[in-house]
Order: C-alpha cells, then sequence, then structure tokens
C-alpha cells in the first residue's frame, strides 16, 4: 500500500490520540520520507521523473485520505487528483497549502504545551532532587521483589531526566505520583516517609505552575481555534490545476 512508502507500521501505531496532533505528526513523517525518497532521483532521467510524479501523487493521496480520517479541515474537502491528470503545480500548491496548516498546528501545540507543563527554577529543582534521592532510599529499603524494585528505580531515573528539561510535563508528573502512591503499604518499611515525599513533590510542582500561570498570564484554556485556509477559498486540486494554467494562457503575449 501507498501510505507504507511514507511511515511505517509502527510509526503508525505511535501517532498521538489528538487528532490533530496525529495528522501533524504523520504529515511531518511523510514529507520527510518522500524527501529521502526523492532526494538522489535523476530528473533527467524520463523513467526517475515518472517516478517522481507517482510518489507525488501517492503523498497527496495519503495525505488527503489520512486527514479524512481525522477529520482535518479543509482536507477532508478535497479530493484526490487523478494521475493522468496531475502535474507538479498542482503538487507544489498542496504542499504549499499543507506547510500553512502545519505551521498553524504546530503553534497550537506550543499553546498546549505550555499548559500542560511548568518551568521549575533552580531551587525548587533542588528540593525535588533532594524528595527523588529520599524516595530512592525508600525503595531500596522496602519489602517488594528486586524486579519491582529495579522497574521503579527506572521510574525515579525517568522522572529525574525529566526535571532536567526546560518545562516539566505535568502528565509524567502525575503517572510518576500515581505509580508510587499506588504501592500497597506492606511493601515499605518507611509507607509514610515515602507518600509524604511523593505529596512534597507535586505541591512543589503545583506551586510553581501557579507562579509560572500566573507569570506568563496565558488565556484560559479553551477548544482550540478552527485552521484559517491559506485563501478565502480553497477549490479542489483540478481547479488548482485549471486556475493555474489560465493564468499562464493569460500571461503568453501570443
Amino acid at each position: 500500500m501507498s501510505i507504507y512508502r511514507f511511515i511505517t507500521p509502527d510509526e503508525l501505531s505511535d501517532l498521538p490520540d489528538d487528532p490533530a496532533l496525529a495528522f501533524a505528526d504523520f504529515a511531518f513523517i511523510a514529507d520527510k520520507r518522500l524527501s529521502e525518497l526523492s532526494g538522489h532521483m535523476d530528473l533527467r532521467d524520463q523513467n526517475e521523473w515518472h517516478l517522481l510524479d507517482e510518489l507525488q501523487h501517492s503523498f497527496v493521496n495519503v495525505v488527503i485520505a489520512v486527514a479524512k480520517r481525522f477529520e482535518i479541515e479543509p482536507f477532508t474537502a478535497m479530493e484526490v487528483p487523478q494521475l493522468n491528470e496531475f502535474k507538479e503545480t498542482a503538487f507544489k500548491q498542496f504542499k504549499s497549502d499543507l506547510d500553512h496548516y502545519l505551521t498553524q498546528l504546530a503553534l497550537d501545540n506550543v499553546i498546549r504545551g505550555r499548559r500542560q507543563s511548568v518551568e521549575i527554577l533552580p531551587k525548587s529543582k533542588e528540593q525535588i532532587r533532594q524528595y527523588v534521592f529520599h524516595l530512592r532510599q525508600c525503595v531500596d529499603s522496602s519489602n517488594m521483589t528486586d524486579t519491582k524494585r529495579e522497574a521503579l528505580l527506572k521510574k525515579l531515573d525517568a522522572f529525574e531526566a525529566e526535571l532536567e528539561k526546560r518545562r516539566l510535563n505535568l502528565v509524567e508528573v502525575s503517572i510518576f505520583a500515581m505509580t508510587m502512591l499506588a504501592l500497597p503499604g506492606g511493601v515499605w518499611q518507611t509507607g509514610d516517609i515515602a507518600n509524604k515525599l511523593v505529596t512534597n513533590i507535586l505541591q512543589t510542582v503545583g506551586e510553581a505552575k501557579a507562579a509560572d500561570d500566573e507569570t506568563r498570564q496565558l488565556p484560559p484554556a479553551e477548544v482550540p481555534k478552527a485552521l484559517s485556509p491559506p485563501r478565502k477559498a480553497i477549490p479542489n486540486h483540478t481547479q488548482m490545476v485549471s486556475a493555474f494554467d489560465s493564468d499562464l494562457d493569460d500571461d503568453v503575449p501570443f
């Protein structure tokens, strides 16, 4: 199938659950794969020129198909051009429109990421590191199996690595806290201390988030705005090609 020219089954299954993010990730991967596939073609060779034309048509085909599946406007209203009518100008116009929408989706993702993350000041980071250090001691002295202990220590490693980023992902914090708090009290020799340490981490992150929101003065969370078209109306690709040819005819001085 054409889709697997541009994305592997594993990459496809790893796409985000959010439709807009999934479409954006797919389009970025597919565009990169298209560049890789076409980068070494010799367009002086007629066979390779036709192969590139087919490859570009396949790209348009699968991107529109994915957009329809995820209900991403205005691509859901677009028609895949007939292969025998497909021209390079139609492909360039499609790529231009796609870039326009992906730019908006990327900015939406940045705004969403800021709402779902927090910048931790150095002093607060050091506090959290101390809490994590003592949590390690609690895990090391626990009554859990070696396998479970090793798994928890890896989660602590991952949490500390997340803490080193410029902004701390709040989803990762929540998952980490739930994992630690869900352990039965019987596995801890110092269960109350472990729970208190996790609570302290959550409190420190919560205070940082409140200060971060106040400083940034982010607008209240709302349904993402509809993507704006690059032009007042977007014709289908057959119309795009016809319009382009008409414009050329107007410019010909004979």
